[in-house]
């Protein structure tokens, strides 16, 4: 797949069916949401609406389907963590291994600086050692551990707790 076959864009509400197929798929079958329950394009709205220019939605794009997606969301809605945002992006399976999920994370890094933020962090589920190499490979450093604090699929789980400073 060549660099140019992929657009990396703003997400469109046209998008959230797109969207909304991808993260379902993604609550389904692996633990990089604990989201449990599939989304109905309504709450899929609402999260969409959630989203400001400070916090923005991109998608990725290829031969006009979208194929992944990334976020920048509100850490808290305490004032105090308005310089640090959570990032999280998902690649529809059979995209993933070809580049998209790095171009994605390019764009959202980029946009970050460019939005005068000073920290991103992401929360990565035990067992999803391809995000923890990503996040590595993009200067995150591992921050923390939380022990056993989500359940999924029968089995208690930990969550890697990862940090970008962008200053």
């Amino acid at each position: 797949m060549s660099d140019a076959t992929v657009c990396i864009r703003p997400a469109t509400v046209a998008d959230l069916p797109a969207i909304r197929e991808i993260y379902n798929e993604a609550i389904l079958t692996t633990t990089a949401t604990f989201d449990t329950e599939p989304k109905t394009l309504e709450e899929r709205t609402q999260w969409f609406h959630a989203h400001d220019d400070r916090h923005p939605i991109i998608v990725a794009e290829l031969d006009g389907q979208v194929v992944g997606w990334s976020s920048l969301s509100k850490f808290s809605d305490r004032p105090a963590y308005d310089d640090t945002a959570e990032s999280s992006f998902y690649v529809k399976s059979e995209y993933r291994g070809r580049g998209i999920g790095r171009k994605l994370k390019d764009k959202m890094t980029e946009d970050a600086r460019r939005l005068k933020f000073h920290s991103l962090v992401v929360r990565i589920a035990e067992g999803s050692k391809e995000s923890l190499h990503l996040n590595e490979a993009y200067g995150y450093v591992h921050v923390g551990t939380l022990k056993e604090v989500g359940r999924k699929f029968g089995k208690l789980l930990d969550v890697h707790l990862m940090q970008k400073m962008l200053d």
